[in-house]
């Protein structure tokens, strides 16, 4: 993985279907299978792993300003390649094996070659339409090219699902599609601004400028029972990952540390930078993963890009901290 940034950025459209929001904020608890070295207990989910090609809105950064290029897994077929969802539908609440396959235009043929990018062929992303839950999956791919995982979503209402993957000898994509998830459901509100995040004994305070067309460094400072970590442990290459998602079309960034594991120069924590641009002026959802004594936790946040964190989300600080009682709202 490169030390300098790498930013993703693609839109969803939104599910007419099922409106633009839904869903309550589940549990804290483990949401997908991961590697056996660690286990995860987040808010909902694991950050996903950014790559870098033109269709799928993704760009190097180096800290200085520029503009966002254009996004990426709004359509469900692109350059060649389409989603193929074989379970548009599930049913909110019971753990269902979604199965989906990259499939080649024209032919219908199902891609079974793929370039490893941190450490996975493919990295599946599902996200509801309130962004309360959030799911980074690592599926398995069948000797016929079926990909497949079990996912269990918490309520009713309509959900993103995003393919990020690099085809052998092609560019990398992001691929997007609908998911319904069945069942009585009530809209859900955006959680409220917070710069504090608490989860499973951890206490996680981001400081720093999330601004529209312009980047500015992130800082997430991580603490367990009062006391600073410095020993966090590599998760997917890094020392932390972070995804922002826009409320209201879910456009999403995807955002690298800056720096990396054995570099000679970056700490195992408290602290984790990164760098990231807005694509525009708006509510985003912040999540951010990192491991420590084997397990992987997501810390939530949300913020408004167009003025700095620290301050003009200070009024949040009053309020008690996201996930006191180990859930995400």
């Amino acid at each position: 993985m490169n030390t300098g940034l790498r930013i993703t950025v693609f839109a969803a459209a939104l599910a007419a279907t099922f409106g633009a929001a839904y869903g309550v904020g589940g549990a804290v608890g483990p949401i997908s299978p991961e590697p056996k070295s660690a286990t995860h207990t987040g808010s909902e989910g694991h950050a996903a792993a950014g790559h870098k090609g033109k269709t799928a809105g993704h760009h190097e950064a180096n800290g200085g300003g520029h503009e966002a290029e254009p996004p990426g897994g709004l359509e469900i077929s692109t350059s060649g390649y389409m989603l193929d969802l074989k379970t548009p539908r599930v049913e909110a609440g019971k753990t269902t094996d979604l199965r989906f396959a990259v499939v080649q235009d024209g032919t219908g043929r199902k891609v079974t070659a793929y370039e490893r990018e941190h450490g996975k062929d493919l990295h599946l992303i599902v996200a509801s339409r309130d962004l309360t839950v959030y799911r980074h999956l690592h599926p398995t791919r069948a000797a016929d090219g079926t990909w497949s995982t079990p996912v269990k979503l918490p309520e009713a209402g309509g959900y993103r699902v995003f393919a990020d993957f690099k085809p052998k000898g092609g560019e990398a994509l992001t691929l997007g599609a609908d998911l319904a998830a069945s069942g009585p459901y009530e809209p859900g509100e955006l959680p409220e601004r917070n710069t504090t995040a608490k989860v499973d004994g951890y206490e996680v305070k981001l400081r720093g400028a999330l601004t529209p067309g312009k980047a500015g460094e992130l800082t997430l400072t991580v603490a367990q029972d009062g006391k600073p970590v410095r020993n966090l442990q590599p998760y997917l290459g890094a020392y932390g990952h972070l995804v922002a998602l826009r409320s209201g079309d879910l456009a999403y960034l995807h955002v690298h540390p800056n720096g990396e594991p054995g570099d000679g120069k970056t700490k195992p924590g408290p602290e984790v930078s990164f760098t990231a641009t807005a694509p525009s002026a708006g509510a985003y959802r912040l999540f951010l993963d990192f491991q420590h004594e084997g397990k992987v936790r997501t810390a939530a946040f949300t913020v408004h890009a167009g003025g700095a964190v620290g301050e003009a989300e200070k009024s949040a600080q009053a309020r008690p901290a996201e996930g006191e009682d180990g859930h995400a709202h």
